[in-house]
Parts: structure tokens; C-alpha cells; sequence
């Protein structure tokens, strides 16, 4: 039996007062950034593979099912307007289609040639790199799309929380981080999916700053889009180019991004 779908170390929760619980759910969660923490070597290979792929006009894709799925598909959205990116770079597919985003699709993670037809939808190209999101590393969904991948020549990846999966099998550049038995026994939304959610962080996040999208420790290519960023925005130009806030709220708005206004300004082009 797999460690994720092992008894939780834990029982009669029913039974246990409310504080007793967080407790114990925290103390699980403890264990989650120390198991990541175990399989950095493997991460660092995995966002050296992504970096070379779209330093060469690739994508990064996440396929998965469930709340892997909807991990990847998050991830990849956050992408755009944190760095500035297209939102083609960073594609997020999960089992079912965007339907199951909100409501599980009955038996979807079952079939093991839709995730490649899913990635044809794209224009999927030996360019690109696949990265598999499973809890178990045992789902259909992502081992076939792995498969066929692989049968293509396009470069896989995985995360997965169980040790030697039929998933990582399938990858060229796997990670997996055992976070062993749920609170809730079978629950992968929780230790599970806290763990796949930190190395998604640390893969696009590594990843963007290779590309150059952060200056300093900086997202200079943020999309302002909302008042919030725009704020943000212009306290970076503030300190940046030691200016007033409103010269810096100015040069922001006239050229609409950080790097841009960076660099008009360096250039000898103000507000004026």
C-alpha cells in the first residue's frame, strides 16, 4: 500500500475536541516543508530542465487530476500577472476538463490516452517540458500522458508523495516527496497537497527568476492590474530610482510596467 493511502497515525478523530484537532493537523503539517526539504536536489534538476526548455521557445505543462490538477492549473495561472509572462508559457490541464476545476468528473483520471489528447489541443512539441502532479503517482491520467510524451520525445517531469510510482517511472526528471500517512486517512488535499503546492512554488518561482523576470528581489514584470499592484509598482520606483511617489505614479502609468519605467528613466526619459 502506498504511504498516502495508509492509516493516519490518528484515530477516533470524531471523538476529539476541536482544539485537539487543529493540533494534531498542525503537527502533521510541520512535517510537509522537512520532506521537500529532503528532495531539493531532485527540484533543482527539474527547474534546470524547465529553464533550458523555455529558454528555447518551450512551455512548461502541468497535467493531473483532481486537486492535483487544480494545484497545477493554479500554479500556472499565477504566472502571468506575477512575472509578466504570456499565458500560454505556464498551461494547466486536469482530468476532466476546465469542468472539473469546481466539481470532480466521475472516473476522468481513469483514462489513460485523454491527457494526450488534451496536450494536442495545445500544439504540444518536443520544445516543451510535461510535469505530472499525483499524490499517489499511481493515476491513469498521468502516467499515460507521461507515456506518451516520452514516445514523442518531449521531456516529463513529476511531483508525486509516494516513492517509486508507476509516475515517476514515466518521468525523466521526478520528485517526490513522501509525506507518508494523512490525517485523514487518504485525504491528499492535506500533507499531500500542501507538499506538491510548495514545489510548484519553488519550480516557477526558480524557474522566472532564471528567465529574468525578477531584478534584485523584485517582480518587475508584474501586470498591474489592480490598484493594489499599482501601489506596489510605484513604491519599486520609489526605491529603485529614489524618486517622490507622485514622479513615481507618473512614470509607472506612462510606461505601464516596472522594468519599463526602469529603463526609460535610466535612459533619460521622465514624465515629461
Amino acid at each position: 500500500m502506498s504511504t498516502t493511502e495508509s492509516d493516519s497515525l490518528y484515530d477516533r478523530l470524531e471523538q476529539m475536541p476541536v482544539h485537539e484537532v487543529l493540533t494534531c493537523i498542525n503537527q502533521e503539517d510541520k512535517s510537509v516543508p522537512l520532506a521537500v526539504e529532503r528532495v531539493i536536489p531532485q527540484i533543482e534538476t527539474l527547474v534546470n530542465a524547465t529553464v533550458e526548455r523555455l529558454r528555447d521557445g518551450g512551455r512548461l505543462f502541468y497535467i493531473g487530476a483532481g486537486t492535483s490538477g487544480r494545484l497545477g492549473i493554479v500554479d500556472a495561472s499565477e504566472c502571468p500577472p506575477t512575472y509578466g509572462v504570456p499565458h500560454g508559457l505556464v498551461v494547466g490541464i486536469i482530468a476532466g476538463g476546465d469542468g472539473a476545476i469546481r466539481k470532480a468528473v466521475e472516473f476522468a483520471e481513469d483514462d489513460t490516452k485523454q491527457a494526450w489528447k488534451d496536450l494536442q489541443e495545445h500544439n504540444i512539441t518536443a520544445k516543451d517540458i510535461v510535469v505530472g502532479i499525483a499524490a499517489s503517482g499511481s493515476t491513469p491520467y498521468v502516467i499515460g500522458g507521461l507515456e506518451d510524451c516520452r514516445r514523442q520525445g518531449i521531456a516529463t517531469g513529476c511531483i508525486v508523495c509516494n516513492a517509486n510510482s508507476a509516475i515517476a517511472a514515466a518521468a525523466d526528471y521526478p520528485v517526490e516527496v513522501v509525506t507518508g500517512p494523512e490525517f485523514v486517512t487518504g485525504s491528499t488535499r492535506m500533507k499531500a497537497g500542501t507538499a506538491q503546492k510548495l514545489v510548484l512554488n519553488m519550480l516557477t518561482t526558480a524557474t522566472m527568476i532564471q528567465l529574468g523576470h525578477v531584478r534584485g528581489n523584485k517582480m518587475v514584470d508584474m501586470q498591474l492590474s489592480n490598484t493594489k499592484l499599482v501601489e506596489r509598482g510605484t513604491r519599486m520606483l520609489m526605491e529603485e530610482l529614489q524618486l517622490a511617489k507622485p514622479e513615481a505614479a507618473a512614470l509607472l502609468k506612462k510606461y505601464g510596467s516596472v522594468r519599463a519605467a526602469i529603463e526609460a528613466y535610466r535612459n533619460g526619459n521622465g514624465i515629461s
